[in-house]
């Protein structure tokens, strides 16, 4: 059996080099929006690489960017202590990054709160994306720590949920993310760029966002739909 092709295409992208620093590039990210990297994505031919609409901020405010630490883990009930285990996660967290849990849809527990949105912090995480829970949302809240969510609960992890691993290749609804993949997240949602496309799609989303500027004063200035879409404008 050939399993070099699958292997390649599920291994964290290591060749890809930006022109940019990763700082820039994920400031840059911040300022666009995801409904434009979405159809950039959707012109190139990548039409499934939003996360399930269940997950969301746990205000309507947050937003972020930044490249995926990734984390696996399921539903558990060997009851030992995992803590040097996620200590370790924790510590491998690098600066611009977003951690981001697989949690082969645990409906349970919160696989993320207080302490180690803290933690995070301070190694430079610029947020979270669980694909389940999280608790200690006011105090999340207040440190201002963006965490995108499919519910909350006040469920800890131990007996109920186990870490497998991280910084490995995971699937959130049918989206791939590998390790370095750029996660961008609003309102309306949260959107994965494959690292190899990043910096393309990120001067593309940038070129629509300075043309709907241009769509929307005309449409301030009382021109038609019609008009509007013979000069090049869409809706």
């Amino acid at each position: 059996m050939q399993l070099d092709v699958l292997k390649k295409r599920r291994l964290p992208d290591a060749e890809t080099v930006f022109p940019i620093s990763e700082a820039e590039m994920i400031a840059r990210y911040e300022g666009v929006f995801t409904a434009a990297v979405n159809d950039v994505l959707r012109e190139m031919g990548y039409v499934y690489q939003t996360l399930p609409h269940t997950i969301q901020g746990i205000t309507l405010d947050m937003r972020t960017a930044g490249f995926a630490f990734t984390l696996k883990g399921s539903k558990n009930l060997y009851i030992e202590d995992e803590m040097p285990d996620r200590a370790k996660m924790l510590d491998a967290i690098t600066p611009y990054s977003i951690a981001v849990w697989d949690t082969s849809q645990d409906d349970e527990s919160a696989q993320w709160g207080e302490v180690m949105s803290m933690a995070a912090m301070k190694r430079g995480c610029r947020g979270a994306v669980v694909d389940g829970g999280v608790r200690d949302t006011d105090r999340i809240i207040a440190m201002k720590f963006p965490v995108f969510a499919r519910y909350r609960t006040s469920n800890a992890m131990m007996g109920r949920f186990r870490m497998i691993g991280y910084q490995l290749p995971i699937r959130i609804g049918n989206v791939d993310i590998l390790p370095g993949d750029v996660i961008m997240a609003d309102m309306d949602g949260v959107i994965v760029v494959p690292r190899k496309l990043a910096m393309e799609v990120l001067e593309r989303a940038e070129a629509i966002r300075d043309q709907e500027k241009g769509i929307k004063k005309m449409v301030n200035e009382g021109l038609g739909a019609t008009e509007i879409v013979d000069r090049g404008g869409y809706f």
